[in-house]
């Protein structure tokens, strides 16, 4: 199967199963007119499309390394959909005006311009939450599954992309060097790539090199992803971006392209392409599917 038949394929996986997820949650929520508006806003933000890269990097992991066939991985879409609505509330909280103060997100506008300010908070607290109801429902050994849960929890927390916001924030109006922004961004942006690779490699049982060699590939993928969406916020269509492209330096963030230039930033995400795919030399053929998403994830123009 070529790397966009398997993305097409395991992205419907991935639909299906957030759309599982919203209906059990709305038949157990309580009743009323407040309720109603916050899980239309969850909708709204969880099923407005997207890459769903981190649930289908999960999926890969889990597959390629845990030898798993296509029934066997489908039972743990419930972990996958977690993953999703933990980066749908990162997005859903990054847009609003104390954050990146974005009015645009996937092509339509933001949580808190569709809604109020209020109503995407909460949406962004529930998807928080409800992930991890979604993470633990899924099968496996109980012990393996405690520790996703448990990693995935401080790589989107304090150990990662939380931190990494915090970062940013703190960044506002500064002068930054290369090394304080790859810090930025390493927690940011990395630490949650890193997380669904790794996750999926715990729940397929390897070994803790290669939950080593895993976490270093996630973190260094993460770095070229985000040099790329720099350059894309320059040269990008902002139609098939879903968001207005020139942000970026129309809000003075300091960028990849804005301390090295757009060719050193094309440079620089090619070089961090070739150490993630150096990265993974060790795991052989079960490392080719990952691969093969990365090389296909950053040669995108959305």
């Amino acid at each position: 199967m070529q790397v966009a038949e398997y993305l097409t394929s395991r992205r419907i996986w991935v639909e299906e199963a957030l759309e599982k997820a919203l209906a059990t949650a709305s038949q157990n929520m309580p009743s009323g007119t407040g309720v109603e508006r916050l899980l239309a806003a969850i909708r709204y933000s969880l099923m407005a499309g997207g890459k769903r890269l981190r649930p289908l990097l999960f999926l890969a992991a889990l597959e390629s390394l845990g030898g798993k066939t296509e029934e066997e991985t489908k039972s743990y879409l419930s972990f996958a959909a977690g993953i999703e609505m933990l980066h749908t509330y990162s997005l859903i909280h990054d847009d609003l005006p104390a954050m990146d103060d974005d009015d645009m997100r996937r092509g339509q506008p933001s949580c808190h311009k569709q809604f109020d300010e209020g109503t995407a908070i909460l949406a962004g607290d529930a998807l928080l939450t409800h992930c991890f109801c979604c993470l633990l429902a899924s099968p496996g050994k109980p012990e393996l599954l405690r520790q996703a849960a448990r990693y995935f929890a401080w790589q989107a927390g304090l150990g990662g992309m939380v931190s990494g916001q915090a970062l940013d924030l703190a960044a506002e109006g500064q002068k930054l060097s290369l090394a304080a922004l790859r810090n930025i961004h390493m927690a940011k942006t990395g630490a949650l790539l890193a997380a669904a690779v790794v996750t999926g490699g715990i729940l397929a049982g390897v070994d803790e090199e290669e939950r080593v060699i895993l976490e270093l590939f996630g973190y260094q993928f993460g770095m070229a992803f985000q040099i790329t969406d720099d350059i894309l916020d320059v040269t990008g269509d902002a139609a098939k971006l879903g968001k207005p492209t020139g942000s970026d330096i129309t809000n003075g963030k300091v960028t990849y392209v804005s301390l090295m230039g757009l060719n050193g930033a094309l440079q620089e995400a090619d070089a961090a392409t070739c150490q993630a795919m150096k990265t993974l030399e060790p795991l052989g053929d079960a490392g080719e599917l990952l691969r093969g998403i990365a090389a296909y994830c950053l040669k995108r123009d959305c």
